[in-house]
């Protein structure tokens, strides 16, 4: 399994960035998908995750409603649309996957087997 993040930038506040995450040797179907996120000093935490059995993804409190996840099946990438940015937004992103992870383990960066190469977020005020 490949991932590979892009699409971080530099934006003022309120602004909007939309981050790619390109996947190889998996199936979307198959695998727990998520988005977490790293500040300067402070633990990586999740930003999104969304299940391969389907339903509403789950996000962290702090994104909610300026967050969108979306999914491109025929070209295997998962896509973050990031609106209304704020300054404390400011980190780099990771797009993780895991095909075993447990549902208590969803958002604890640990249960996540294959991880892209981060995308540094900078939202200016």
């Amino acid at each position: 399994v490949q991932l590979q993040a892009s699409g971080g930038g530099l934006v003022q506040a309120g602004g909007s960035l939309r981050l790619s995450c390109a996947a190889s040797g998996l199936s979307f179907s198959r695998y727990t998908m998520a988005w977490f996120r790293q500040a300067p000093g402070k633990e990586r935490e999740y930003v999104v995750v969304i299940r391969p059995s389907g339903g509403s993804p789950n996000w962290a409190d702090s994104v909610k409603g300026r967050f969108i996840i979306s999914i491109d099946n025929a070209k295997n990438t998962l896509f973050l649309q990031m609106d209304s940015l704020k300054p404390e937004d400011t980190a780099i992103y990771y797009c993780a996957a895991s095909r075993t992870i447990i549902l208590s383990n969803i958002y604890n960066p640990d249960g996540y087997q294959s991880w892209g190469r981060g995308t540094q977020v900078t939202v200016s005020s």
